[in-house]
């Protein structure tokens, strides 16, 4: 899908994919005007289920550390992980200015204490302020989000107005008060948009979102009904339903205790900001939450994605130190589940069910409403901002696809919209000739496990996708350093493969094979361990195959004494 052009001539403006784009998380989007780099946003994305042991991914920067001299700074939509998730990862390799709203701000400056980052030079800015930055001017205007604070903005170009619709929806009773700025969009479209990017999350529901405000109700019924505890699970930074629980416990005369680092965090930031209202004498210490009675209490925590080590997760397990499961709590979790995470969040909730607590989820309760527009919201966008060219973003690639076409039968020509994934580059030539390059930049997925950042690449996540599907087998030689001969038994240990004492037979013949295979390729190539370890590797996963038609990993160890 591209915009004829000719041959030679120089993009003017940039338009460049770091993350989000045919994917979900890692939100990061490059502009290129007159040689200098803006960036918006700097997510993560949770794991997928075949990435084992990862915790979490961000996006490819090589393309920014190259070009590091000319980046001018970030600038940030909303507060939620998958939009500054990555940034005390990826800021140290850039150090430039960033720019966020007050609460974005914040709870950017908490995550950087976690890592012991301070004096980050972050400037903030108010919903409906101007930047002015290089060659960009930029406008923010007002959305509805599921967090207060979130912001688009409009890029003013040499070649016309670029519209940034990141998450949004159009709700007339928002909980913070922030309404998604529709006049400012209509101005907009009237002074003539170049090109307007616009978040596809939710382009196949149809209709529009429902309104924060619909979960009042729901949570008011579930406190008022509910005899034992209530334990909440959303995500941390759903300040605006963390704000429903704490209104619907003020009014049933409950108590809220916190667990989970990053949900304390975020209502500590929000409420010293005053983005979260907290009644006052409304929380307490987790600490002393069982001196109450049960029908006096409130649990918020995390663990809404089934996520390893969260506070939901220990309590199914009961492996939290404070809250044990009990028959008569009642778990709402209050979150749709990321796409990857299901089979966790299920298991959580069979192991919840088993402690005796009845589970609040799924769709059959409105206990969730997302914080992305619906079709018609969509279409709504498009409408108000009328743009010469489309571009959808944040979502699969079927998600970006079905948007463009939204955008086709709304009136815009094919050619003008244009549907790209991560490392793709759109050029703009003029205010009417834009091409998707045949070049890319870097894209790939940079993988979090534990305290690396990008250590852990394909070859170890095949490594831990074999292990995980058909074990290990390791076979240990010891042998003497002089003549090179076996000096005992070949040592063998088998971990997810077989169970060696209800596998003799095949343990017993193992060895034997061992022995055959070393005394052939040592004499064929007399103390080349590098030769004998690949020969035994490769010769013993066929034998392992043939006897049980499994492939596990085979590892070789020879000690010289």
């Amino acid at each position: 899908m591209m915009v004829t052009t000719q041959a030679g001539k120089i993009a003017k403006l940039k338009i460049i994919p770091l993350g989000g784009f045919g994917n979900y998380g890692k939100n990061m989007l490059v502009y290129e005007c007159e040689g200098k780099i803006l960036i918006v946003d700097c997510g993560i994305m949770f794991p997928e289920e075949e990435m084992l042991g990862i915790d979490f991914v961000i996006p490819d920067i090589r393309y920014l550390e190259e070009n590091k001299d000319r980046i001018l700074g970030i600038i940030f939509t909303h507060g939620h992980e998958d939009h500054i998730g990555g940034a005390p990862y990826i800021w140290p390799k850039l150090r430039v200015p960033m720019y966020a709203t007050n609460l974005t701000a914040g709870l950017i400056e908490v995550k950087f204490k976690e890592f012991g980052i301070e004096n980050v030079p972050i400037s903030r800015f108010n919903p409906g302020d101007s930047l002015k930055i290089g060659p960009f001017e930029i406008e923010s205007f007002k959305v509805t989000h599921s967090i207060p604070d979130s912001v688009g903005f409009a890029i003013h170009t040499p070649l016309g107005l670029i519209i940034h619709a990141t998450d949004f929806k159009f709700d007339y009773t928002p909980i913070a008060g922030q309404a998604t700025d529709m006049g400012k969009l209509a101005l907009y479209g009237q002074k003539g948009v170049l090109a307007l990017l616009s978040d596809s999350t939710n382009i196949e529901v149809p209709g529009y979102t429902a309104s924060e405000m619909t979960l009042a109700a729901t949570f008011d019924q579930i406190f008022r009904d509910a005899k034992g505890r209530i334990i909440v699970t959303s995500f941390a930074s759903l300040i605006n339903r963390i704000q429903q629980v704490l209104n619907s416990a003020h009014k049933y005369q409950r108590k809220v205790a916190v667990s989970g680092r990053s949900m304390e965090n975020n209502i500590e930031i929000a409420s010293r900001l005053g983005y979260l209202k907290i009644p006052e004498g409304t929380l307490v210490d987790l600490r002393n939450i069982n001196r109450l009675p049960d029908n006096e209490v409130v649990i918020l925590c995390t663990g809404s994605q089934g996520e390893e080590y969260s506070a939901l997760v220990r309590m199914a397990s009961g492996e939290h130190r404070q809250i044990k499961i009990k028959k008569g709590d009642s778990v709402v979790i209050s979150a749709s589940p990321i796409p990857g995470n299901e089979g966790a969040i299920h298991d959580v909730v069979n192991n919840l069910f088993r402690e005796g607590a009845t589970v609040i989820h799924g769709k059959k309760v409105d206990i969730h409403v997302s914080g992305h527009a619906g079709a018609d919201e969509l279409k709504l966008m498009i409408s108000l901002t009328k743009p010469k060219f489309f571009i959808p973003l944040h979502g699969e690639y079927r998600h970006l696809v079905q948007h463009a076409q939204l955008a086709q039968k709304l009136g815009m020509p094919a050619e003008h919209t244009m549907v790209v994934e991560d490392g793709n580059i759109i050029e703009f030539y003029s205010a009417d000739e834009a091409e998707i390059s045949k070049s890319r930049v870097p894209s790939g997925y940079v993988l979090i496990d534990g305290l690396g950042v990008g250590d852990v690449g394909n070859i170890v996540l095949r490594d831990r996708q074999a292990m995980a599907k058909d074990g290990i087998f390791v076979v240990i030689l010891t042998v003497d350093h002089r003549t090179g001969q076996i000096v005992t038994s070949p040592d063998i240990i088998s971990r997810g493969f077989v169970y060696m004492r209800a596998a003799e037979d095949l343990i017993h013949g193992a060895r034997a094979e061992i022995k055959k295979m070393f005394v052939a390729h040592n004499h064929k190539y007399p103390m080349n361990w590098e030769y004998v370890k690949k020969a035994l590797r490769d010769e013993m996963g066929e034998y392992l195959y043939e006897k049980t038609q499994r492939r596990p990993m085979v590892i070789p160890v020879i000690i010289e004494v």
